[in-house]
């Protein structure tokens, strides 16, 4: 069976340097069957930053992706997330 793997890249309401909060946040709401493969951060501007996060979500559990999504924009500290590589590939 295939996966979804989704590259989603998080923007904090505000500049931050130590993004473990934040990540044990979202760790806290991956949907079970759901795996993080990788994290990185991305420079904005002006010493913001945004975190990367790519994550590979079941092709066979329908809306999963749509509600992680949703957990993901009502994370406090969070002012946007956006989906910007999304592809689907085998399971090892």
């Amino acid at each position: 069976m295939g996966a979804i793997l989704v590259v989603y890249k998080v923007f904090p309401e505000d500049i931050v340097e130590d993004f473990e909060p934040l990540k044990a946040k979202i760790k806290a709401i991956l949907p079970q069957a759901s795996a993080i493969e990788g994290w990185g951060t991305e420079d904005v501007a002006f010493g913001l930053k945004a975190l990367l996060v790519q994550i590979r979500f079941p092709e066979d559990k329908m809306g999963v992706v749509e509600e992680f999504e949703q957990a993901l924009a009502k994370i406090q500290g969070v002012s946007q997330a956006e989906a910007f590589n999304i592809r689907r590939t085998s399971r090892d």
